[in-house]
């Protein structure tokens, strides 16, 4: 049987300060139910607002719908992230996402869960050098 989850019943949450720097209010958009394992969030970062470091055991892409943002990975300057544009991040990568410093950016991040699992939460934040390094272009 289908499910329509009609705007708004599903309430949005502050993200945890354990794995986000900055303000992220976070919303569910879909969890499917086994066997299917898709897992879709709108997340609303402020500006300056980014996750931890993480990853993901089946990847994860992002769908960037409003702002402006970065997403990073080790030892790598930043990327420039713009409403439109959609990311792929392959499986077990280590990365982070958030907003631009000076502006807001919101996103829909989608991944798969894998045992009960869809990310991996390194509990390390994002050093402001790694954060406000000049952006590269992708």
């Amino acid at each position: 049987m289908i499910e329509i989850i009609k705007a708004g019943a599903r309430p949005a949450a502050v993200a945890p300060a354990a794995r986000f720097t900055g303000h992220v209010v976070m919303t569910d958009i879909v969890a499917t139910p086994a066997p299917a394992r898709l897992h879709a969030v709108l997340v609303r970062f402020a500006p300056g607002a980014r996750t931890f470091w993480h990853t993901h055991p089946l990847g994860q892409t992002l769908h960037v719908t409003e702002g402006v943002g970065r997403i990073g990975f080790r030892d790598a300057p930043p990327r420039e992230i713009r409403a439109g544009d959609s990311v792929w991040i392959p499986p077990g990568l280590e990365h982070w996402h958030g907003a631009a410093p000076d502006q807001p950016m919101t996103h829909v991040a989608m991944q798969e869960r894998l045992e009960g699992q869809q990310s991996a939460w390194l509990d390390e934040a994002v050093a402001e050098t790694a954060y406000t390094a000049s952006p590269v272009e992708p």
